[in-house]
């Protein structure tokens, strides 16, 4: 994996705005189809994914201190990504129904 792509600087300005993207559209999509987190399971899953995989990811990018910390964290938000998609897909919160 090429880290230098990490220190270009539209990589450190466009991976917040599509975390803060993918957070707001979570949080807009529970209030627009008033399925609240607390009280669908699913979506509470969902939720606590998203931000597990955009701290995988600022890890990924930018705070992992040695190359195996941060591709570590990189196949963890992948992982986490694929969670959320089964989770969108299923709507159960449990990974091998």
């Amino acid at each position: 994996m090429d880290l230098d792509v990490l220190k270009k600087r539209w990589v450190k300005i466009l991976a917040p705005i599509i975390d803060t993207v993918l957070l707001g559209s979570a949080i807009l999509l529970a209030i627009k189809t008033e399925q609240y987190p607390l009280s669908q399971h699913w979506l509470t899953a969902k939720i606590f994914a998203l931000i597990i995989y955009i701290a995988l990811g600022m890890v990924a990018l930018s705070y992992g201190r040695t190359k195996n910390i941060r591709i570590t964290a990189w196949f963890a938000a992948l992982f986490c990504f694929g969670y959320i998609v089964s989770v969108a897909v299923t709507r159960n919160p449990v990974i091998f129904y």
